[in-house]
């Protein structure tokens, strides 16, 4: 049935008004939080930020707060709350996306998940920042210590690396009967040479030690060869169940580097190492033990091959077992993967020597006045 002209225009005016009071509307609250919160994650990310200002009034101040405080409760539990969060957002976010889906128009659903994903990126990156990323934009180690890029020379390279050889042979037999704390222990030995050291580098000494954990994550830290991780939200550290018990306290040491607010690679390992060798026998073995493959590799072959010739029976049967895991454990496809996107992320987060940032451990120790 036709309406009545009337009605029709009654109709109209009443669809003008509803048209004219949306328009009218200024915001959408619902939209705008989530543009502000995305807004300053770009933000964040994009500005660059006077390290100055970062080391004064975030890593030498609110950082070693939220870092006692995180860390302490985390290592309340042998859990990792790093898996529970990850867990926890991955099934939320599915389930969300699975009823708009079902739910809604295919536009709609559409419209909504890619906001909710956008946001969710938002907010994670803001959570990283404030609880630990914004050490990226720190003072870097180097420029704290006494560090001479004169001291790094071929000459000097090739006298550290006989001298690894030496504490090799040295300290092999203490540390063996020393033994190694279990994979899940804290080393107290190792705490207080750890406080020591990032005393005397100029880093927080009030650093809690992370207690080491297994991840849910365990089975790709051992594919991708990853010995060790660092919790950005929570602050704990993560170990791959597959190290072998001589490897442990160098891994640890350099996830505490982390803990410490320490992000730049080559500078966390200068750290584990440095906690060790300041160690007990058997945690300066596994500081050596690591130096060894980090300061061979930046020899002549010949030098190279040398110094491996005065290697004790020992050291080089340990160095053969590091083989021997790293070979059936890793695999090279997830490795180079995984690998691959960390180095990009270093690169993002202004680390411009991405995954090559591990090996300057070594200019580190020649270039640094230890005494």
């Amino acid at each position: 049935m036709r309406q009545p002209a009337k009605a029709q225009a009654e109709a109209a005016r009443d669809a003008a008004a509803t048209a004219r009071s949306r328009a009218a509307q200024p915001y959408n609250p619902c939209v705008w939080w989530r543009l502000i919160l995305v807004g300053l994650a770009l933000a964040l990310f994009l500005i660059p930020l006077p390290p100055e200002s970062i080391e004064r009034f975030y890593s030498s101040s609110i950082f070693p707060v939220i870092q006692a405080a995180s860390t302490s409760a985390s290592n309340r539990t042998a859990i990792a709350w790093f898996d529970v969060f990850v867990v926890a957002v991955i099934l939320v976010t599915v389930w969300l996306c699975v009823r708009d889906v079902t739910r809604r128009r295919a536009l709609d659903a559409s419209r909504r998940i890619i906001m909710r994903l956008v946001t969710l990126a938002a907010a994670v990156s803001l959570l990283f920042f404030v609880t630990w990323g914004l050490n990226y934009r720190r003072v870097p180690l180097r420029e704290k210590v006494p560090f001479d890029d004169r001291g790094v020379t071929p000459g000097a390279a090739l006298a550290l690396a006989r001298e690894t050889v030496a504490q090799l042979g040295s300290t092999y037999d203490a540390a063996h009967r020393e033994g190694w704390p279990a994979p899940g222990d804290v080393s107290q030995a190792l705490a207080v040479s750890f406080s020591r050291t990032s005393a005397s580098l100029g880093l927080p000494a009030t650093v809690v030690p992370g207690r080491p954990k297994r991840s849910l994550f365990d089975l790709f830290f051992r594919r991708a060869g990853v010995a060790g991780m660092t919790d950005p939200f929570f602050l704990e550290t993560l170990v791959a169940s597959d190290l072998l018990p001589f490897e442990r306290s160098e891994v640890v040491a350099h996830e505490w580097a982390h803990l410490a607010g320490i992000t730049d690679e080559g500078e966390a390992n200068f750290v584990g190492w440095l906690t060790c060798v300041r160690g007990t026998p058997a945690q300066q073995y596994s500081g050596w033990l690591f130096l060894y493959s980090e300061v061979v590799v930046t020899l002549p072959r010949d030098a190279a091959r040398d110094i491996s010739a005065h290697l004790a029976p020992g050291p080089r049967a340990d160095l053969q077992a590091i083989r021997e895991r790293y070979e059936r454990e890793v695999s090279p496809r997830v490795s180079s993967a995984g690998w691959q996107v960390y180095d990009q992320y270093l690169k993002a987060n202004r680390v411009e020597a991405g995954n090559q940032s591990y090996a300057e451990v070594v200019r580190l120790i020649l270039g640094t006045n230890l005494r």
